[in-house]
């Protein structure tokens, strides 16, 4: 069950139902004992989700140590081949090459494999405890995820977390971290 994140979330969330997962773990297990199984799920899922929301405050408690610096214009560059630039940062993939540049530098660069032009950059600035913290990056991927927010670039880099959105997502974006950060 630890390799099915759905299901664990189900659990978490309390919307599965116990009696059937317990029949088809019942034909896995090839045991009789259905009642054993659904109180052992029963079990889980309360202990999932005591932990979820331990792990949910302290995501937030850091969130709200946070600061967010919003850059508007800002392009995503993905070359194949490492292309030297006067401004902007650049990750370096092995094989590929992510350029995030202001839109006016867009003239460096003339054979790129994809460009989002545009874009606006949100990084969180967090304190150092973010390293340490299990579950930041997938509390904030799932919150804009729900709200049907793309992320075009994500980047986490010791205290900064860098996310690059469609300007037309900009200011949805901003309200949404912006009412869990800072």
């Amino acid at each position: 069950m630890k390799n099915k994140p759905y299901l664990l979330e189900a659990l978490e969330k309390g919307i599965v139902n116990l009696s059937e997962l317990s029949r088809q773990i019942q034909n896995e297990l090839k045991t009789n004992n259905i009642t054993a199984i659904k109180a052992a799920l029963r079990r889980f899922s309360e202990d999932l989700r005591k932990r979820r929301q331990k792990r949910e405050e302290k995501v937030l408690q850091l969130l709200k140590k946070s600061r967010i610096t919003v850059y508007d214009g800002k392009s995503v560059v993905i070359t194949d081949k490492q292309v030297e630039t006067k401004n902007g940062m650049k990750v370096n993939l092995t094989s590929k090459f992510v350029h995030l540049l202001e839109k006016n530098n867009l003239a460096e660069i003339t054979d790129a494999l994809k460009i989002h032009e545009n874009c606006t950059m949100i990084i969180i600035h967090s304190p150092e405890e973010l390293e340490t913290t299990p579950g930041v990056v997938a509390f904030l991927t799932t919150l804009l995820a729900e709200q049907n927010i793309n992320i075009i670039e994500f980047i986490s880099c010791w205290t900064d977390t860098i996310m690059v959105v469609e300007k037309k997502d900009n200011l949805r974006t901003y309200e949404i971290l912006s009412g869990i950060v800072g």
